[in-house]
């Protein structure tokens, strides 16, 4: 008999701005929806291992993407982009989470993010308050410093071969991971269209910067939650918890032997610190159902 994911892969027609995408996305699961944003230069395998697990799914609707350059996300027709260069803008990124959510009419549904979806995950709860129930920030924080001059004349170096991005991936990865999933984090990596890390970079080390703003996130409206691997030289631990310190109600939780990939460099640690997180928004969202209810 054929085994069979239980996971559903479809695209959906999405615009923004006047533009037209085809944007791949995964789901599986029932209940409360949670939106997955990867990493920069990656796509949505990335969450395989969140959207197969059945205590995830019991309570939430997974759903991950490639975003647009990404993956199976190919280019838009609309765009003439082997004529331009290829640089992920932060209000652009909010729009389309904004309008892929308001396009699949999901009910105060929750993001999380890594990497550069972790920065993310900030810049909704800030700018976006009303369209989620809660943020997740893995590997998040305020600001990754300045990177022009590493973006230029490093990522965009011509003697760099694709296989130094994957490379410099690896030594984001614990020590402590599974050599499997370490690998495969590390693969997804090296498929990537080289100018799209680079790209992406443009919002992860140039526009993010929460510095001065990051207070007035109102988790009243939208909770936030930042995790970090304390193996994770990019976003930091102290990094990641000075975003959670700065914004009054949020939490902040240290992963410990974890990296800068948690959901796909090493799944079964970060369920142990993603489940927590994922009941408390359950219990939290019980009053909102009951009153949805008695109205």
């Amino acid at each position: 008999m054929a085994k069979f994911s239980n996971i559903t892969g479809r695209y959906l027609y999405l615009e923004v701005d006047s533009v037209e995408y085809r944007v791949y996305m995964e789901e599986a699961g029932q209940g409360i929806p949670l939106v997955c944003q990867h990493t920069a230069g990656s796509d949505g395998r990335q969450y395989r291992h969140l959207l197969e697990d059945p205590e995830v799914t019991a309570n939430f609707r997974v759903i991950a993407i490639d975003l647009p350059y990404h993956g199976k996300s190919l280019p838009p027709d609309a765009v003439r982009y082997w004529e331009q260069e290829y640089k992920l803008r932060k209000e652009w990124f909010m729009k389309f989470w904004v309008a892929f959510c308001h396009e699949l009419e999901l009910d105060q549904p929750v993001y999380m993010g890594c990497s550069m979806g972790g920065h993310l995950a900030g810049d909704l709860a800030l700018n976006y308050p009303d369209e989620f129930r809660a943020c997740i920030g893995l590997e998040a924080s305020c600001w990754s410093g300045d990177m022009d001059q590493l973006i230029d004349k490093w990522w965009k170096h011509a003697r760099l071969s694709n296989e130094s991005k994957a490379a410099a991936m690896l030594s984001l990865c614990s020590p402590n991971a599974p050599e499997q999933r370490a690998r495969e984090t590390v693969w997804m990596y090296s498929q990537g269209a080289p100018v799209v890390f680079a790209g992406d970079l443009n919002y992860y080390g140039i526009e993010h910067d929460l510095r001065e703003t990051a207070q007035n996130i109102d988790t009243s409206k939208c909770m936030l939650y930042v995790l970090s691997g304390d193996y994770d030289w990019s976003a930091y631990p102290a990094a990641s918890q000075e975003l959670a310190d700065k914004v009054p109600g949020a939490t902040y939780a240290l992963m410990e032997g974890m990296g800068h990939f948690p959901m796909s460099e090493d799944p079964v640690n970060f369920k142990c610190y993603i489940m927590p997180v994922l009941q408390d928004i359950v219990e939290k969202s019980a009053p909102q159902k009951i009153a949805a209810s008695a109205g």
